[in-house]
């Protein structure tokens, strides 16, 4: 009985290692929650406690367990519907200064860093940004970005 009540409170833990490094939604997690609460349980009975005892000390456990586990998954689906905020995706909608005229590529300043850039095909018509003008980030392309005149609005923010 002594090597079960060891396997359960050794593979409890790991079992709850191996749910946050794994995405299994929560299995792992509940049958780590489980093998440790049956471990606790099986340990007290074993040292010759009661029922009662057993449950009063596993139960809190097992609750409190179970509670963290669920705030701690809803936050990460909260995180994980966020957008991006780094990468070429997190560039998207960022306002940066024209440093070399956009004709047809020229380099413009985005949050502290140098892009390669190029007019969005929208603007093609028009007369390429000069330097010192602000423009906005709508496509990434690799290194470069494709870029259109900002709008009053978007340089306020």
């Amino acid at each position: 009985m002594t090597t079960l009540i060891v396997a359960l409170l050794v593979l409890g833990p790991g079992l709850l290692v191996a749910e946050a490094h794994l995405p299994t939604y929560g299995v792992l997690g509940a049958a780590g929650i489980g093998a440790l609460g049956a471990g606790i349980v099986l340990a007290v009975l074993e040292s010759g406690g009661s029922l009662a005892l057993a449950l009063a000390l596993t139960v809190p456990l097992v609750v409190a367990a179970t509670a963290l586990g669920a705030v701690a998954m809803r936050k990460a689906l909260a995180v994980s519907r966020q957008r991006a905020r780094c990468g070429a995706d997190g560039l998207i909608g960022h306002v940066g200064v024209v440093r070399q005229p956009l004709d047809p590529l020229g380099q413009i300043m985005v949050d502290g860093e140098l892009w390669r850039a190029r007019r969005s095909w929208a603007e093609e018509d028009e007369p390429p940004p000069v330097a010192g003008e602000q423009v906005v980030i709508d496509r990434v392309e690799g290194l470069t970005l494709s870029v259109r005149r900002a709008e009053l609005w978007e340089v306020e923010r």
